[in-house]
Parts: C-alpha cells; sequence; structure tokens
C-alpha cells in the first residue's frame, strides 16, 4: 500500500499556520502535562509537536512545545502556564535566539536499481541509513523544519511505507537559559 505518491506530495509536508516554539521547564510529578495540555485546549491553540524530557536534574522535566495558533493570545497563554503549579517558567523561542531540531525517521521501498539514488538524497540531507533489507531502507535525517519538509518531498519519489518525526528540541543559544 502506498502511502505517498509521487504526483502529488501530502499536504502535511506543508506548515501554512504562524507556528511557536516554548519551553516549560516543570516539576517531574504527574499530571503536569495534562495541566498545561488544557490551558492550550481553553484557548483553541493545537499542539503540533511536543516533546518531554528529563533534566540533567531529576526533579525537573523540559517540554518543547511547537504550537500553531493565533499570536495575539500566545502571551496570554505563556503567563497561564507558568502560573500553574509546579511549572518552573516557560519561554517561546525564535530561530534567531535558539537552536531548533527535529529527527525523522522514514521507512520506504526500494529496489536495487534505485538504492543508489535513495543513498544520494540520505547523503545530501547528511542523514544516515539506520536499516537496510533488499526491499526496503530506513533512513534517519535531523535538522531543521524545513531540512526535514525537504527530505519527505524527496523521500516522496519512493513508496513510504512510515514516518516518525520527533517534535521539536529547542536550546537558547549563548549563556541564555532555556
Amino acid at each position: 500500500m502506498s502511502l505517498v505518491t509521487t504526483d502529488n506530495p501530502p499536504e502535511f509536508f506543508i506548515s501554512e499556520a504562524p507556528v511557536h516554539t516554548l519551553s516549560v521547564l516543570v516539576n517531574n510529578k504527574a499530571g503536569v502535562l495534562m495541566r498545561i495540555c488544557q490551558v492550550f485546549a481553553r484557548r483553541g491553540y493545537n499542539i503540533d509537536s511536543l516533546v518531554v524530557s528529563q533534566g540533567r536534574d531529576k526533579q525537573f522535566s523540559r517540554m518543547t512545545i511547537g504550537i500553531s495558533g493565533d499570536p495575539a493570545g500566545l502571551e496570554q497563554i505563556i503567563l497561564q502556564v507558568t502560573k500553574l503549579v509546579d511549572v518552573i517558567h516557560c519561554v517561546e523561542h525564535d530561530s534567531d535566539h535558539s537552536v531548533v531540531k527535529e529527527l525523522l525517521l522514514v521507512k520506504f521501498l526500494v529496489d536495487k536499481e534505485d538504492r543508489t539514488e535513495a543513498l544520494q538524497i540520505i547523503d545530501h540531507y547528511d542523514g544516515k541509513t539506520v536499516d537496510l533489507t533488499p526491499t526496503s531502507m530506513i533512513a534517519m535525517i535531523n535538522g531543521e523544519s524545513s531540512k526535514i519538509d525537504a527530505s519527505l518531498a524527496m523521500f516522496s519519489q519512493f513508496e513510504i511505507i512510515e514516518t516518525v518525526r520527533t517534535g521539536k528540541v529547542v536550546m537558547a543559544r549563548s549563556e541564555k537559559p532555556t
């Protein structure tokens, strides 16, 4: 079954709404994520990506939240999230003052004749082949969202079996805390 055709690239490759990246430092406790998600839902924001991981200090977790919605209400959301119990701080990051990366795993069918072309695409996007069988391949690409989108568009010439894409991870540049 083909999930992607070469004639019409999937619409999910294209991001049209303004996207905002928030970093939220929280106490590592049950229920914190649910309370934060409720703030976004009440304000009509969609969470496009969410990465949560334990920090260096195990009592804290870092959430990186990619959201789309009206920028006018964003400041209010940040204030409301910051006021929640167990939230240490919530900050919006822009690409000029932070490093933002994503990871993509894409599994696709590829025969022997097209394998060289697939490997060239992987190499072009500084990716790696993480699995290879006689009929399929899994590529790993990391970078900015636009790079991930572009690589997916190139891989669409093959029969994509499935994709797994992380949310954004972000870190403030320089000595500024994330």
